[in-house]
C-alpha cells in the first residue's frame, strides 16, 4: 500500500511474521529499500512493480531477509544499481561470510544452529552478489526534482544497517535499525529479542530518531506508526536495552551462555531466539 506519498510498502510472508520492503517512487528514479528472501523479487516485488523500473535498491543491514533476494533482484533487473552500508558490505556480498559472522558465531558457546536452520539460511541467501556503491550516512539519494532521500547511518543491529529520511512527508524509514521490546508474531506474541552488536550504538540510534520525532516511522517487521506511536516505540526500544544492561551488570556470571540464559529470565523469555539475544548481551559485557 502507499503509505506516504510516493512511499509503498510490500510485505513478504515469513511464516509467523512478515518483512516489508520499500519502494519510493520519485517523477525521475524509483528505489527499493531491501530485497528479502531469494525468491521475494520474484513472488512480492516485481508483481508489484507494474512496469515501473527499480534504478536503485539500497540494502538497509546484513540479514537473510533483507538481502537474500540481491542476487535474483539482479538476474531480473540487471541494470539495477545496488547500495548499503559499507561496514555491512562483506557480509551482504558473501553468503560464507554472512554465516559465519551474522548466524553461526555463537557456535563455541553452545547456542548452534540446528541443521534444519543452516539448509534455511544457505537456501535462502540465494547466492553471492556484488554491491556497487557502498555508502557511511549522510550522503543524498536524488530521485526527482522534487524527491531527495538523506541516507542515515543506524548502526547497532549491524555496524553498516542504513536507514532514509524523507523531508518532503517527515518520514524515516528505519527497517531493524530499532526493534522495540522484541518482534512479534501474527499472534501478538514475542518472538525474537533484539539484537544489537554495540550496545552504545545501538541506544545512539534510538536516541537519534527520537530527536528526529519523524511523522511517520516504518520498519521491516512492526505496523506503519504516526507519531505518537513512533515516539512510544523508540522509548520502549530504549526502555529494552537499559533492561538488558541492567541484567548484565547484576548477573551472577560472565559465562556467555548461562549469562545469556539469566537475561532471557530477566527480559524475556525468548525461547527460540535465545541466541539472538546473546549478542546483546556480548554487547553489554564489551561495556564492561
Amino acid at each position: 500500500m502507499e503509505v506516504a506519498r510516493g512511499i509503498h510498502r510490500l510485505e513478504g510472508d515469513l511464516g509467523e511474521r512478515y518483512v516489508c520492503q520499500y519502494l519510493v517512487v520519485g517523477d525521475e528514479r524509483t528505489l527499493l529499500v531491501d530485497t528479502g528472501l531469494r525468491d521475494m523479487p520474484r513472488t512480492v516485488i516485481v508483481p508489484f512493480l507494474d512496469d515501473r523500473r527499480i534504478d536503485d535498491v539500497l540494502i538497509s543491514h546484513a540479514d537473510v531477509d533483507h538481502c537474500g533476494g540481491n542476487r535474483t533482484l539482479r538476474e531480473l533487473s540487471p541494470t539495477t544499481r545496488f547500495l548499503c552500508g559499507e561496514a555491512d558490505r562483506p557480509w551482504i556480498e558473501s553468503n560464507a561470510a554472512m554465516l559465519a559472522g551474522n548466524y553461526r558465531w555463537y557456535e563455541p558457546y553452545g547456542f548452534g544452529p540446528s541443521p534444519e536452520d543452516v539448509a534455511f539460511l544457505e537456501r535462502e541467501l540465494g547466492g553471492d552478489a556484488p554491491v556497487d556503491v557502498g555508502l557511511r550516512g549522510g550522503e543524498t539519494l536524488r530521485l526527482g526534482s522534487d524527491r531527495r532521500l538523506e541516507v542515515l547511518a543506524l548502526p547497532g543491529h549491524t555496524a553498516g544497517h542504513l536507514g532514509l529520511w524523507d523531508a518532503l512527508t517527515g518520514t524515516a524509514i528505519v527497517i531493524d535499525a530499532v526493534l522495540a521490546d522484541g518482534v512479534y508474531d501474527r499472534t501478538g506474541r514475542r518472538l525474537i529479542p533484539p539484537r544489537y552488536y554495540d550496545a552504545a550504538a545501538y541506544e545512539t540510534t534510538i536516541r537519534r530518531l527520537r530527536a528526529l520525532d519523524p511523522e511517520l516511522l516504518l520498519t521491516a517487521h512492526f505496523e506503519v506508526m504516526e507519531r505518537p506511536a513512533a515516539r512510544e516505540f523508540l522509548d520502549r526500544s530504549l526502555g529494552f536495552v537499559q533492561a538488558v544492561r541492567s541484567a548484565v551488570r547484576s548477573a551472577r556470571t560472565t559465562d556467555l551462555r548461562a549469562l545469556t540464559d539469566e537475561v532471557n529470565d530477566a527480559v524475556g523469555p525468548f525461547p527460540a531466539f535465545t541466541h539472538e539475544l546473546a549478542a546483546s548481551v556480548r554487547a553489554h559485557l564489551a561495556e564492561l
